[in-house]
């Protein structure tokens, strides 16, 4: 159990997003040039200074180990962009959710726009069909990062324009199917409802981290996150670790003691520093009991110091 001086120091540690300070806001001008080229509004997180538009695949159904699970569950890309410190320039980053034989082409298209590819791995096993994700980034002016970035998906089903038009079902939401309350004070945070699933996504306000001359924030892509689907007796939970080199094998350890699988190690950024590391996790049971899996993960960021170099 932790002490009263060990729950404010998570407290701190994990609290909600904070004004970065450094970065300099889009203005509505070029928000509203970024909105214009994807063909969809997105958010913008004022304390952040980032613009950040959801790319769900709407078009898929997904199964894992032969059971339906949602979209949001975790099939759901996205764009950032932000400044740079400087002001110069901005930067722009995006996890896009692909099917095997989506991957090339869009590293070819990609590329032929001026942008760069980070990442291509997986975040799921057991799934059908077979997704994987590609991390691209790029700079430039945001309007222009924007434009270049819809032309390299204009013939995917990444461009809201492309995807189907979603109704509003009658299924049960995240809020009938959970005990939020409970979840909450398990993880110590609070989550949001999307469709019939309910995430978590926590912020390292505790680091400062920097890739092309922007700050990372929680916005950017750089968080933890956990999202619950089926039912509280009976739920799937799948998420994402952000962390240190140092942090890496502690929070395997508290997966795999919490019964959760580890389902994939890598990187997600190029030339971030400090160097970050990005670990998938998955597990199915009741969902207070997943919970404690991810709080357990969370307890392990920003406890252990430099790490040492393994004598051989």
């Amino acid at each position: 159990m932790l002490s009263t001086a060990s729950l404010l120091d998570y407290k701190q540690l994990f609290a909600s997003p904070k004004p970065q300070g450094q970065a300099p806001p889009l203005s509505a001008q070029e928000i509203a040039s970024i909105e214009a080229a994807l063909g969809k509004k997105g958010n913008y997180v004022q304390e952040q200074a980032v613009h950040n538009t959801s790319l769900p695949r709407n078009d898929l159904k997904v199964t894992i180990k032969g059971e339906p699970v949602p979209i949001p569950f975790g099939f759901g890309g996205w764009v950032a962009i932000k400044k740079t410190t400087d002001g110069k320039s901005a930067v722009l980053m995006s996890d896009t959710v692909l099917l095997q034989e989506e991957v090339n082409p869009l590293i070819s298209a990609a590329q032929a726009n001026g942008l760069e590819v980070s990442a291509i791995h997986n975040h799921f096993f057991y799934e059908e069909p077979r997704i994987f994700y590609m991390h691209v980034h790029g700079m430039g002016a945001p309007a222009d990062l924007a434009k270049r970035y819809a032309a390299a998906i204009k013939d995917t089903k990444l461009l809201p324009a492309n995807q189907p038009k979603t109704t509003s079902a009658s299924q049960k939401t995240g809020k009938e199917l959970f005990d939020i309350p409970k979840l909450d004070a398990i993880v110590k945070q609070q989550g949001a409802v999307n469709g019939p699933t309910y995430k978590y996504t926590v912020g390292r306000n505790d680091l400062n981290v920097k890739a092309m001359g922007a700050e990372l924030t929680t916005a950017m892509g750089l968080n933890s996150w956990a999202s619950f689907a089926g039912t509280q007796d009976k739920a799937h939970i799948a998420g994402d670790i952000a962390m240190l080199e140092q942090e890496v094998n502690p929070v395997i350890k508290a997966l795999r003691q919490n019964n959760l699988e580890v389902v994939a190690l890598h990187n997600h950024m190029l030339g971030d520093d400090p160097r970050m590391v990005f670990l998938h996790y998955y597990g199915q049971g009741p969902a207070p009991q997943l919970a404690q899996g991810f709080r357990a993960a969370l307890d392990e960021l920003g406890r252990h110091g430099k790490r040492d170099v393994m004598k051989h």
